[in-house]
């Protein structure tokens, strides 16, 4: 009786240690796509700046490996500066008309980008490709659109902050801002996957935290303390990490809706960031006065 009882035992932890090792093996075969999304909800472009009543012009940019990206720049008739945006991990550029909207109301020129193998783009997504994404866009504005570096600001949101973040540490730009940015992706599923050995099977770094160290321009912090996807405390940590000068705005709301939860002030502590970036005055939105 006691030696079936001991074999019941092995078998069950023998069970369990297969299925622990198959979930091991299955996070690392597979992790890309757990981290890329570009299929949710769409990889189809579903509508375009027209349809918010904004002129833009269709970007096809070449990365340096030979890839073509699609993307929109969206001018503005009075720029203040020109914002470099990198969406986040799900869908594609069609998915953000409303923060094109936002930002041209905040007097600014916009550019965005899709990832490859986002949208209409070309190529598989990969970290170091994504990165080459990055540089081509930062290419195209400041050699083909002979845009002076300390005009670009560059804003990365979700896992597009560590895009910006990262393009930040190697070039000279107006100032960047990371909304709701993980520290890096090892920590994120760390914390997302407590149960298994995630920092010895994952592939990607997406480092952020340790990029800071090597930004030398002004740094917006944005992060909702409700943030459902990414804790709090990656941007309280990034925020103690960047170099002055720098902000930290907290928000409300589930990740992805801190920004219309926090609307007004959203507008006005991004419109006083870029004004400071500019040595400008504020254009000074009031909660019950949206801009044009």
């Amino acid at each position: 009786m006691l030696k079936r009882s001991i074999r019941g035992v092995a078998l069950l932890l023998l069970l369990g240690l297969t299925l622990y090792l198959g979930l091991s093996l299955f996070l690392y075969l597979y992790q890309s796509h757990l981290i890329y999304l570009p299929d949710i909800p769409s990889r189809a472009i579903g509508a375009t700046p027209t349809r918010i009543g904004l002129d833009y012009e269709s970007v096809t940019l070449t990365t340096d490996d030979g890839i073509t990206l699609d993307g929109w720049f969206v001018p503005h008739s009075k720029s203040r500066a020109t914002l470099l945006f990198f969406h986040g991990n799900a869908g594609n550029i069609s998915h953000r008309l409303e923060s094109l909207k936002l930002f041209h109301q905040l007097g600014l020129a916009v550019l965005i980008i899709d990832y490859r193998g986002y949208g209409r783009s070309g190529g598989r997504p990969s970290e170091a490709g994504i990165y080459r994404d990055a540089e081509a866009a930062w290419r195209y504005l400041t050699e083909e659109r002979k845009i002076p570096p300390r005009r670009i600001l560059l804003y990365g949101r979700s896992f597009g902050g560590a895009v910006a973040g990262y393009l930040a540490s190697r070039h000279q730009a107006l100032g960047v801002v990371l909304e709701s940015t993980f520290t890096s992706a090892p920590d994120l599923a760390g914390e997302l996957y407590p149960w298994l050995p995630v920092r010895w099977l994952i592939r990607f770094d997406y480092d952020t935290r340790s990029r800071l160290q090597a930004i030398r321009m002004p740094v917006m912090v944005i992060h909702s303390h409700q943030d459902d996807l990414i804790p709090y405390h990656h941007g309280q940590t990034l925020y103690a990490e960047a170099e002055p000068p720098k902000r930290f705005l907290e928000l409300n709301g589930s990740h992805n809706h801190g920004i219309e939860s926090n609307a007004s002030r959203y507008r006005q502590e991004l419109d006083g960031f870029i004004a400071f970036c500019l040595r400008q005055k504020p254009q000074g939105f009031s909660s019950n006065s949206p801009p044009e």
